[in-house]
């Protein structure tokens, strides 16, 4: 059985840092891509950083792109998300997910595509 689970929510500064950890178990940490996601009261969920650990390919959405960083630690079945330079709009409730790499190891972005979702972890980010 997948389990994720988020760690590392706080309430921060405007400016200020967290590093997010996705620590997760149930399947081949190999085999599959992972994604952050946010999503804020009101607003539709949206994918934020990604990557595949198997091959160390990472994307950011362009309102994160520079201030935050996706990284994985195979070992330890675990994916960071370093956040530097918070910006109020960036408060949300962040989720980690998983999604089966193609065998040609191409992996979607949207949502729907991701099959196994954590609790989420709430990050607060004051002006």
């Amino acid at each position: 059985e997948v389990q994720l689970v988020e760690s590392g929510g706080d309430l921060v500064q405007a400016g200020g840092s967290l590093r997010l950890s996705c620590a997760a178990s149930g399947f081949n940490f190999d085999e599959y891509a992972i994604g952050w996601f946010r999503q804020a009261p009101g607003e539709r969920r949206e994918g934020v950083s990604y990557i595949s650990p198997s091959e160390g390919s990472t994307y950011h959405v362009d309102s994160v792109k520079g201030r935050f960083t996706i990284s994985s630690d195979v070992g330890k079945n675990t994916v960071y998300l370093q956040m530097n330079d918070l910006k109020p709009e960036d408060t949300a409730v962040y989720y980690c997910a998983v999604q089966k790499l193609e065998e040609s190891g191409v992996y979607y972005y949207t949502p729907q595509r991701f099959t196994s979702w954590g609790q989420g972890t709430q990050v607060t980010v004051s002006s």
